[in-house]
Order: structure tokens, then sequence, then C-alpha cells
């Protein structure tokens, strides 16, 4: 209502509009305070409660589009609270992402996202006096930023950034602010992480080239005719992040954001499934596809990245596969037992802002226990029941070397080198190179070759070279007489690029938990070949001297 207009002047069907979205705002705000609520891990407790959150805002977003005139001179509709309602269904749709791992919810936000900016939704807000509206503006630019990240569209992050630093400037300006250095911060960590790789492919007019590192068609080596391996399928997938001063955002840090990407397919456009393109609105889901569960866990507690295991151990389906990958900091022992167990030769770094014990903190830890912030190879024994594939990246990876197989399932253990060759750089702060091998083969080749740029016509002709390799490495590992069952099992599900690297260093840990037959793996003629093959285009060949 407006001016001296009561309520009676107002026409009895206009009322009802407005008191229908005053219900329907209410209503939606009620469901999407209760998200919070919602247990984390576990597949079907949060589906129904989902559905009807984004039954309203569906209802509400068309709502306001069909009654905008009367909203606007009845309730008085502001543009930044329309804008509101967009990015919560941008946040929808994102957070479904992370549930589902479906890739194609990620354009459903980034479609939402974009239309706050195209349409001025939070234009004026900096004209209004009230600082937690411009903090909602700026929490939508971080937000609209990760998902521009995960979709692989540096051009508009960049743009982005520059926009929310002049936002950020504005604000702390305008209002005496006690969070400036905190959003400083966020500009800090998204400039490292959009800088994070080592290299960049240039076309031929010296602009950088956005490479996919998304699973493809043909990414996995194909099985000879006739061959019979294992019908295990990757289901779920843990992906674990813990390493002291390495790049991240928003809870990310850059080798589970590689790593996450290594798991995924392409997105695809849910209104070119619809037929609903050139609409802003929610889509139904789309056909089911092939990405495996992925739980995302940044810094975990041991209590929660135990229940979370828990919950994934518990609903791996029959015939499937548990992933289990940890990027974190080395936890070493601090004494020497007799006994060398699962628990006597250190693991990975866990949160340890819980450092509590029966009430009291933890002042010093005698020597003969063990370190209870860290997750120790005996604490994966109970998961071994299932088929279990592990990655450690860390530097006490060695711990895992002696991984036990009690229980007869399918195991590997991939562990990361604990030191690299001199002639090799250290830029662990910018990524694990044995991640960084996993999520793309080729930029860290040209990485190890010290190379900080390659012309994509170079670019296309190496990966053209390395389908070939990757062929030869799965004729290799099927033909062989003596690798182990487990790897075949593996094989099929295997949704990384193969890819394996060797140091020339006492450090280095065996590549698993079961040797790979290196004479006809790693060692052998063929591969060796492939490699110094790729070795003149980077001018590096001096690097391999070990393999010759």
């Amino acid at each position: 209502m407006t001016g001296a207009e009561t309520e009676d002047d107002i026409p009895l069907g206009e009322r009802k509009t407005v008191t229908d979205f005053c219900y329907l705002l209410d209503k939606s705000k009620q469901l999407f305070n209760g998200l919070r609520d919602l247990p984390q891990y576990g597949h079907k407790q949060w589906q129904s409660y989902f559905g009807r959150t984004f039954d309203v805002y569906t209802k509400l977003w068309k709502f306001q589009q069909q009654h905008r005139q009367v909203l606007d001179s009845r309730y008085g509709l502001k543009r930044w609270q329309i804008g509101e309602v967009a990015s919560k269904i941008g946040q929808l749709y994102y957070h479904y992402y992370l549930r589902t791992s479906e890739t194609s919810y990620l354009n459903e936000a980034f479609s939402f996202y974009s239309a706050i900016r195209q349409r001025s939704y939070y234009f004026q807000v900096n004209k209004e006096d009230r600082p937690e509206l411009v903090v909602k503006k700026l929490r939508y630019y971080a937000r609209y930023i990760v998902v521009c990240l995960l979709l692989n569209k540096m051009d508009l992050v960049k743009v982005l950034v520059k926009e929310l630093s002049e936002e950020i400037e504005d604000y702390t300006q305008r209002f005496n602010t006690e969070d400036q250095l905190e959003w400083n911060l966020v500009l800090q960590e998204v400039a490292a992480f959009v800088e994070a790789d080592p290299v960049v492919v240039l076309n031929d007019n010296n602009s950088v080239i956005v490479i996919s590192n998304r699973l493809q068609e043909g990414s996995v080596p194909p099985l000879e005719q006739g061959m019979v391996v294992g019908q295990l399928i990757l289901a779920d997938a843990l992906i674990i992040g813990n390493c002291n001063n390495q790049v991240k955002f928003s809870e990310l840090t850059i080798d589970m954001f590689r790593m996450l990407q290594a798991l995924e397919r392409e997105p695809v456009n849910l209104a070119t499934q619809t037929s609903k393109q050139g609409t802003l609105e929610p889509n139904e889901k789309p056909a089911k596809r092939e990405n495996p569960h992925k739980y995302l866990l940044y810094k975990p507690t041991f209590s929660q990245l135990f229940t979370f295991l828990s919950a994934s151990f518990k609903e791996l389906p029959a015939n499937s596969v548990l992933l289990v990958y940890l990027s974190a900091t080395g936890v070493f022992p601090t004494g020497h037992s007799d006994y060398e167990g699962p628990y006597d030769f250190g693991g990975v770094l866990t949160n340890t802002n819980r450092d509590v014990v029966n009430g009291e903190t933890v002042q010093k830890r005698n020597q003969a226990q063990k370190e209870m912030h860290c997750l120790h190879p005996g604490d994966l024994f109970p998961f071994t029941r299932k088929p279990l594939f592990v990655i450690v990246d860390s530097s006490n990876s060695t711990a895992f070397k002696n991984f036990t197989n009690l229980f007869g399932q399918p195991l590997v253990c991939l562990l990361s080198p604990t030191a690299y060759p001199k002639s090799v750089q250290d830029q662990s702060q910018r990524g694990s190179l044995f991640t960084l091998f996993l999520y793309s083969p080729l930029l860290a080749f040209s990485s190890v070759c010290g190379l900080n740029s390659v012309r994509r016509g170079l670019w296309d002709r190496a990966q053209e070279f390395l389908r070939k390799v990757y062929r030869d490495i799965g004729q290799m590992i099927t033909r062989s007489r003596s690798i182990d069952q487990a790897f075949l099992q593996f094989l099929v599900m295997s949704s990384f690029d193969c890819c394996w690297i060797r140091c020339r260093s006492p450090e280095a840990p065996r590549v698993a938990l079961l040797e790979l037959p290196n004479r006809d793996t790693v060692e052998s003629s063929l591969l060796q070949k492939h490699i110094l093959s790729l070795q003149p285009c980077w001018t590096c060949r001096a690097l391999f001297g070990m393999i010759h």
C-alpha cells in the first residue's frame, strides 16, 4: 500500500495477490532456512525436503513474474528483493549439485546468477543506507564466482573479481565496518585460485584458452575384444582437503577442485534438454547420468570424516567402489614402537579445532600414545569390507604403503611421492604435482618441463599422442600375466587418465598397495619410448635421463 491508501481502497483481487505473495515469500524463507538442518550425508534423507523447497520457489518466481505490476504498486516490491529470490534459487541449484554431483545443475545456478547481474537486480542497493543489503550483494558475487570457477568460465571470473573489488571498496568507504579484512581476504584467495595452474594454453593471438579436464568419452583406455574384467562401478567418492598453506577458495582447495573435476562429466544445458531456452525459471530434473556421488570435506575433524565414510560405506550399492582421496599434511609418529602396526606410522592430518577430551583441553600427549587428530591407515581397515580405492597425496603417504587387505575385497592405494627430484620446482602451494598428474597429465608434464605456456596446436597434437599412450597402457595392464586381479577389477571403473610418474628418490613410495609388475608397466620399453617421444616438443630431454 502506498501514501494515504487504506486496505479497503485496494481491490479484493489485488489484495489477495499481495497476501498470496507474502505467504509464498514467508514459506520459501522458512524452507530455505531449514536446509541447514538437513544431514549433509546420505542419499535419501534430504531429497523430499529439497523437492518441496524447489516447488515453493518455482511458484514464488512465476508468481512475481505474473503479478509484477500489482506487487510493484501495492506491495512496494524492490528489484533487490527479486534478486534475492533469484539468488536463493541459484543457491538451491548449487547445493543440489553438491548433493547429487550432477554437473548440469551448475548451469542452472549460473543462469540465475547471471540474470541477477544482467538485469541489475542489486543495482539500487548501493543507494540505500543499509550495509546488510550490500553484504547480500557481496555474498552473491562470491557465490557466482564459485559457480563460474566450477564451469571453467575463467574470463568471466576475472571480470567478476574486478567488480567485486570495486563493490568492496565502495562498501568499506561508505560504512565503518569490521569485516573489511575478511572481504579483502576473499579477493586474495580467488585471485590466487585463478592463477594456480602452472601452465596456460595460448592461441595464435596469445590469448589464454581454457582447457576442460572433466571426463570425456574415450578418456578411459578401451578393453580388447573378449577381455573380461570386473564389473565394478565408481559410485561414491570422498574428496578431503587439509593441506596447510594451499591455495583455496570457499572451502575448496585447488587439489580438491582438480580431483572433483577429474570425477565429473561435462555439464549439459537443461534448458536445451527441456526446450526452455531463453527463459529464466526452475527446470525439471535431467535424465540420470553416471557421475559418481561425491562428498567434499574441507579440513574435517576425525569425527566428521569418519561419519561421512560410514555413511558412504553403508549406502554403497552392490558391485560398487568407494574412492577416498586424501590431500592432507602428513602426521609423523613421535616415538618408536617395537611393534609396527597400522597406528605406528602416523597418517594424514585432520582438523584440530576440537582439541578437547572429557571437557579438558589436551596439554601434552604421552609419546606412547597415538596422534588422535590424524587419519591412520588402520582407521580405514573396517571399510575394506567393500571394494576400496584410496589416493593419498601427502608428505607422509608412506604410512599407507603397508595397508593390509583383511577381507579379500578389491583394494588399490595410490601413493604420492614424498620427495621430488631437485630439478622439479616445488609449487605445492599452488597444488600437488601428484594430483596435477591425475587431473591433467599433459599439464603436469609441461610444468615438470619448466614451461609456463604451450601453443594450442602443440597441445592438441600432444593430447592426441597421449590418447594412443593410454590405449597402450591399457593393453599392457590387461595383457600382463603377473598383474594382480585388483587392478583389472578397477580398470573399467577408472575415471582418471592413466599416467605414472616415477622419481629417482629413496623417498618415493610404491605407486600402489599392490605392486604393478614393473617389467610389464612402468618399466616397459614401449612406455619409456612414448615418454621420450614427447620430450622433443618440450625441449626437456635432460630431465628424463633416468629412463634412458
